[in-house]
């Protein structure tokens, strides 16, 4: 240690000038060394050094500002994409019950319908069965009157003669003529 303060201190042990020689020490050198350049690039180095962190700092703090930027219209469109999803799903459900509602009321129109038909086809069945009965009445009455006219007529002209048989069949005639007219 006392070399190197001896080399800050002692002028005299210099040489001149004029001539120059290495110095081997290297304990007393390497710090003259290093505190020449490092005083100079601090000296030199010091702008530019402070220039690049500002730079460097601007870019960071830009970075930071953009990025939080970015992070607000993310939110945003966050946020609006929830809300389209949220109408999306409120229109979702109110198609789903408009459909079931519509779905119940075809249900209840085809039921109704189906009934009303059915009704129909239940008294147009009654209908035509009273028709037929009607029918098969009106032919049963038609023969056993043609019967009951064919014995009659047998039976007066076996006992009348004709002068009464005539006014019998002209008589006759007239009736039949009254009930076909009242089955017509």
């Amino acid at each position: 240690m006392k070399n190197i303060t001896d080399s800050f201190l002692s002028f005299g042990y210099w040489p001149s000038a004029g001539s120059f020689e290495l110095n081997t020490d290297i304990l007393a050198t390497n710090p003259i060394n290093l505190s020449v350049v490092l005083g100079g690039l601090i000296f030199f180095g010091k702008g530019v050094l402070s220039d690049l962190l500002d730079n460097r700092k601007q870019k960071i703090l830009n970075t930071i500002r953009n990025s939080e930027e970015l992070r607000g219209g993310v939110i945003e469109q966050l946020e609006k994409a929830r809300a389209r999803l949220r109408k999306v799903e409120i229109e979702a459900d109110q198609y789903r019950v408009n459909g079931y509602l519509e779905i119940e009321r075809i249900i209840l129109d085809l039921m109704t319908s189906t009934s009303k038909t059915l009704e129909q086809l239940e008294n147009n069945k009654n209908d035509t069965i009273h028709f037929e009965q009607q029918r098969a009445i009106n032919q049963v009455r038609q023969r056993v009157f043609q019967q009951a006219l064919q014995r009659a007529l047998g039976t007066l002209n076996s006992c009348l003669n004709t002068e009464l048989h005539l006014r019998t069949i002209i008589a006759n005639i007239g009736m039949v003529e009254a009930m076909k007219e009242k089955i017509d």
